[in-house]
Formats: structure tokens, C-alpha cells, sequence
């Protein structure tokens, strides 16, 4: 079983290489290492709830990047990252050093506010309530149930998902739509799909490869041997 597991990391790195245009989704599933709990994991906030159990309540503040937000960061850094698509607002992926421009926060982002005129983002700060630039209103970020998702953040992840040629899933368990959406976007422009996720996901059987295991047994290490091929052709 380890030695299948190193021959598909090796597929998923050899994959990467080829990719000229790598799109990357991401869940809560991505946080778990960094002390978040997920939603449908064994652990999640929502099976908690469907077994009667208490849902603690979540420091986002005290969270840090794991290996998982890493190695996407290491993505980015060696010129393969096209775009990253998030479910997720926990900062992390900023953090991380993720260019803002190559993130789309379906869900948005407990550190940030917009405005309601203008639609200008900021980091959110005490006691601040009008924009600097219209003095509209400012509100968070973050998409609760029932909500539009943020029309820009949307619209780039159908226009990036419809132009890539590798789709990676981290961390989800794909039911949320329309965030969901994104995989069967790629699949109809031809890409190929990777899975990483210790849930089972409705993309399953149209995955290209799936991985059970957790994201740290599986991305940094498909990224550092990425990063040995790309020295191998420089």
C-alpha cells in the first residue's frame, strides 16, 4: 500500500510538471491540520451535530498555515499555480502568502469587510463602519446560508476552471454548490481531476486520481518532487 501510495504521489508530481494551467479547490479538509475542524469529516462540525454532540466553538485567530497551505504556496511560488478557488474563511491561504489576485474566497473571509456601495474589500479594523473610498457601508465578507456567493470571486473561478488542464481538489467534500460546481466545469473542458480527501465525494468515479490519505502525506511531497523535475530541466 505505501509503495502504491508513492507511485501515485509520483503521478500527481509528474502531472504537475506537464500542467500548463493548474487550477486548485479547496475546503475546510485543508484546515484540520491546523487545528480547525472540518464540516463532514469523522470529527466535523456538521457529523458532530447529526450525533447530538456539541460543536466547540472554532479560534480562527490563533490558526496557523499548515504543510497542505504550504505546498500551494509552493505551487504558486514555482510558477505553476494558475488559480487557487477557496470554500473557506479562515485566512489561511493569505497567510500563507498566497497572492490575493490568484484567490477567489467563495465564502469569504472573517478578516475582511466590503463595502456595500463599491464593493471595495478591506482588512477589517475596530470601530471602522464607513468606506474610505465612497463612505458606504461596510460588512463582512463571509457568506452565510442563503447569501449570494461574491459575483467577482465567482465569475474568475468558472472563467479559470473552464481554462485549466489539471483540477486539484484539497480538502472537500464537494456537495456545496455552487462552489461544487467548479469540478464539472474543468471535467467538461477537459481536465484531468485529482481528488485529495478522506471523505468519499460525488466526483469520485471521475476522478483521474484520488487520494484517501491525509493532505500532508500527500501534497508536500508531490510538490517537492515537482520542484526536484523542474531542477532536473533547468
Amino acid at each position: 500500500m505505501a509503495d502504491d501510495l508513492g507511485k501515485r504521489i509520483d503521478t500527481l508530481a509528474g502531472w504537475l510538471y506537464k500542467s500548463m494551467y493548474l487550477v486548485v479547490f479547496t475546503g475546510a479538509g485543508i484546515s484540520t491540520e491546523s487545528g480547525l475542524r472540518d464540516f463532514r469529516g469523522p470529527d466535523g462540525l456538521w457529523t458532530r451535530r447529526d450525533k447530538g454532540l456539541g460543536t466547540p466553538r472554532q479560534d480562527f485567530s490563533g490558526a496557523k498555515p499548515n504543510s497542505g497551505h504550504a505546498a500551494i504556496t509552493g505551487l504558486q511560488n514555482l510558477g505553476k499555480l494558475k488559480f487557487l478557488i477557496s470554500q473557506n474563511v479562515d485566512n489561511l491561504h493569505l497567510k500563507s502568502g498566497i497572492n490575493p489576485d490568484r484567490l477567489a474566497e467563495l465564502h469569504g473571509n472573517l478578516t475582511k469587510v466590503r463595502c456595500e456601495e463599491c464593493q471595495f474589500k478591506m482588512d477589517r479594523m475596530e470601530g471602522e463602519r464607513e468606506c474610505p473610498l465612497c463612505g458606504g457601508n461596510l460588512v463582512s465578507t463571509v457568506v452565510d446560508f442563503g447569501m449570494s456567493l461574491p459575483e467577482k470571486d465567482l465569475m474568475e473561478s468558472y472563467e479559470h476552471s473552464r481554462k485549466c488542464d489539471l483540477f486539484v481538489v484539497v480538502g472537500s467534500s464537494l456537495v456545496v454548490y455552487p462552489a461544487a460546481d467548479m469540478p464539472r466545469v474543468a471535467l467538461q473542458a477537459g481536465a484531468r481531476l485529482v481528488i485529495i480527501n478522506q471523505g468519499e465525494t460525488p466526483f469520485d468515479d471521475q476522478a483521474d486520481l484520488r487520494f484517501i490519505e491525509a493532505i500532508g502525506e500527500i501534497l508536500p511531497p508531490a510538490v517537492a518532487r515537482l520542484r526536484r523535475l523542474l531542477k532536473q530541466k533547468s
